[in-house]
């Protein structure tokens, strides 16, 4: 396709994208601004916000690409990912609003009183975010190289300069909108050539076997059962321990919004996998000469110009790239915008010149990450974050709602035991594919820990609470007062609501 459509749509993107940053700018003046947007985010901006954000490359590019080669196997990946808010609706949306914290590490810290405890769950969130943008880089190099024929640094560097200048400008508040704006441009982006695909293969109904879209041996009958459910708990989990998911229901006004917010994300999160995972299908169906690792990922960027002939095709293509574009915008910038306010919190006093600085900084190290390495799967990358997210901090944050016997010791114990065994179990599994060894069952246990990985770190966390002869915090029964009572009815004495 010509290169100055490609140019064209990624200049349109980004213009739009730095001029919302300059409007939020403008009205971002305040400390609570930077960090939480002064808590007036309402439902369906901060859902479309939320959504602008957790759509990432992995999703984006990845999903419609593991259909393409797995059939049916790949819908499992989409049913965790919107399932995993129903978990954050129930347990943790409102009651983390509640708790009036800026972000995660403020949170174990306001609800244990531990600084030890604030200092793990920041080096996790760190490590959490950081592991979370490297792909979003990747699949930004990857995109333009396909579509452009531009050295892969190109895309990973155009995006870290436009989120890093993003959220130094505004903060929070000229975030949301930016997010907002993008994931309505994502959604467009794939839902737009899905209508020109039917319209066109609708006279033309290819002559394929059914079994090649949806494989009779690869149905969920005939799935690991131990690997497909250690998924599914993983990536349900792994939701309430992203830090740049949480981050936003901070936002809220109040804790019945940051409810109705999750409720329309799952709504909006549902509509978009459905989009994707019909790209995927109809590549099964259309191009299965796509159906290779390294190139599946590519099927979304490469599908339109097969099926749409001349400029439509073009244009539909140059659309795919600017909605690929704004997913690796939409994700990046979310994760860089919660990561900035942990260190800017954790290590500079929360200054307002302290988060721009600190935007600059936790995007320049997963850049380099990212040009470093070579990109494997997309979605299997994102994958793996989830799993560790639900492994390292999932329990704590649950058990520190919900339980209020839980010592700042049981929590870093749960957290340390979590993540060393994710990260083992997920670097043996790399190491024994990498050599070309088949370990039988403890491949599969390795390659989908999150099955015991996480009831370890729970585990972990309730057992050193029960033996620790420090106890509980003495505010304790403040805090949970504070997360589960409603907004207004803060002058009643709070309910007991939280059970030994």
């Amino acid at each position: 396709m010509s290169p100055l459509l490609v140019v064209g749509a990624i200049a349109l993107v980004v213009l739009v994208a730095a001029a919302i940053s300059v409007y939020g700018l403008r009205i971002s003046r305040t400390t609570s601004d930077f960090f939480v947007a002064s808590r007036t985010v309402r439902p369906i901006w901060n859902a479309s916000a939320i959504s602008g954000e957790y759509l990432s490359a992995g999703t984006f590019l990845g999903l419609s690409g593991l259909v393409l080669l797995s059939g049916s196997d790949a819908f499992w990946f989409p049913i965790g990912y919107a399932a995993g808010y129903f978990l954050v609706l129930v347990f943790a949306a409102a009651p983390l609003r509640r708790s009036g914290a800026y972000t995660i590490p403020d949170f174990i810290h306001a609800r244990l009183d531990s600084l030890a405890a604030r200092r793990v769950t920041s080096v996790l969130v760190m490590g959490i975010g950081w592991l979370y943008i490297v792909p979003q880089f990747q699949g930004a190099a990857l995109a333009l190289n396909v579509v452009a024929d531009v050295p892969p640094w190109v895309g990973a560097v155009t995006v870290a300069i436009v989120v890093s200048g993003s959220v130094a400008a505004g903060g929070m508040r000229s975030i949301t909108f930016v997010q907002a704006f993008l994931f309505w441009l994502k959604l467009a982006a794939l839902a737009v050539p899905v209508i020109f695909f039917v319209i066109a293969l609708g006279p033309h109904e290819p002559a394929i076997d059914p079994d090649l879209v949806f494989p009779a041996e690869h149905g969920p009958g005939g799935l690991d059962m131990y690997a497909t459910a250690s998924l599914l708990v993983a990536l349900l989990l792994g939701t309430i321990g992203l830090p740049h998911v949480l981050v936003r229901f901070y936002t809220s006004p109040t804790g019945t919004s940051a409810r109705w917010t999750t409720v329309i994300v799952i709504a909006l999160v549902s509509v978009f996998y459905m989009v994707s995972g019909t790209i995927g299908l109809v590549a099964r169906a259309t191009a299965p000469d796509l159906a290779q690792p390294g190139v599946a990922d590519t099927v979304a960027l490469l599908l339109p110009s097969r099926l749409i002939p001349g400029v439509a095709g073009d244009l539909l293509t140059a659309l795919v790239i600017a909605g690929a574009l704004a997913a690796f915008l939409g994700t990046s910038s979310g994760l860089v915008v919660s990561l900035s306010s942990v260190v800017s919190q954790d290590l500079f006093h929360g200054t307002v010149r302290s988060f721009r600085w600190a935007a600059v900084f936790t995007t320049v190290i997963p850049l380099l990450v990212a040009l470093a390495t070579v990109p494997q799967a997309l979605v299997s990358s994102v994958g793996n974050v989830f799993v560790f997210a639900a492994s390292a901090l999932s329990p704590v944050i649950v058990l520190g709602i919900w339980w209020r016997r839980l010592t700042a010791r049981g929590a870093i114990a749960g957290m340390l035991v979590g993540s060393i065994l994710c990260a083992a179990a997920l670097g043996a599994s790399s190491a024994l594919r990498i050599s070309g060894v088949e370990a039988g069952v403890a491949s599969t246990l390795l390659a989908q820990p999150g099955a015991w990985t996480i009831p370890a770190a729970t585990l972990a966390c309730i057992v050193v609470s029960l033996l620790d002869r420090r106890g509980r915090p003495a505010s304790t029964e403040r805090m949970l007062g504070r997360l589960h009572t409603p907004e207004q009815r803060r002058g009643a004495p709070p309910e007991r609501v939280a059970s030994d």
